[in-house]
């Protein structure tokens, strides 16, 4: 091969090699034509954008925000820190709240079966209805009863006290009104005669000494006077 061929060929493969740079510098050229345009509608229409805060805006304005950006950077990183910890938490809690949320529905919806919910808006309801049926004071008494009932209530929680109710329940099914006769002085001191008659005396007699302690105020009462006496 001689030279002269030789020389061509390294031509041609210079060439080879600088036909993509010259499609690409061919390509910025159309693609800076093409922004140039562009490029000078957008910095007119952000000038006309910036007329709008000209008068609210000074170069002094952001020199200070810089400032107060840059002392308060201390501030902001505990702030970064802090959402970090949060989404961790977030991240943390997801999985119990994807498992939480289901048994709160499940146990609601359960609330809802039974008509639990049904009746605690009843009772607010009702709440309602005393409130505007009552004022503050009347409230308060209200509320003075209610815990003398309970007291007594309490009082009526005593064994002997659920032994003489239910027993004095039993009273009227042995009660044989029908059968019930006139009984003169001779006919009491005949049904004197019987065991039961004279047991339901000793009754009655316990029951009255009970019922004494009612005019000296109550058990206690009774229990201090006789201790004076």
């Amino acid at each position: 091969m001689t030279n002269e061929e030789q020389i061509l060929e390294r031509l041609d493969r210079i060439e080879a090699q600088l036909a993509p740079i010259s499609q690409t510098a061919s390509n910025l050229k159309e693609l800076k034509d093409d922004l140039v345009p562009l490029s000078g509608q957008a910095f007119r229409l952000m000038i006309r954008e910036l007329e709008d805060v000209e008068s609210g805006f000074q170069l002094e304005d952001l020199m200070g925000l810089t400032k107060r950006f840059l002392r308060s950077m201390k501030y902001i990183q505990f702030s970064l820190e802090q959402l970090e910890n949060i989404v961790d938490f977030v991240n943390t809690i997801e999985p119990l709240l994807k498992s939480a949320v289901p048994q709160i529905i499940n146990y609601l919806d359960d609330l809802e079966q039974r008509g639990v919910l049904r009746i605690i808006t009843s009772m607010l309801d009702v709440r309602a209805k005393i409130a505007l049926a009552y004022d503050a004071e009347d409230i308060e008494e209200i509320g003075d009863g209610a815990v003398l009932a309970l007291g007594l209530v309490k009082k009526l929680s005593d064994p002997k006290a659920n032994e003489f109710l239910e027993k004095f329940a039993e009273l009227p099914s042995k009660v044989d009104l029908a059968g019930a006769k006139p009984v003169g002085l001779f006919g009491m001191l005949g049904a004197l005669s019987s065991k039961q008659a004279r047991e339901g005396l000793g009754v009655l007699m316990e029951l009255t000494k009970a019922m004494g302690q009612l005019k000296n105020g109550g058990s206690k009462a009774s229990e201090q006077a006789e201790i004076i006496a």
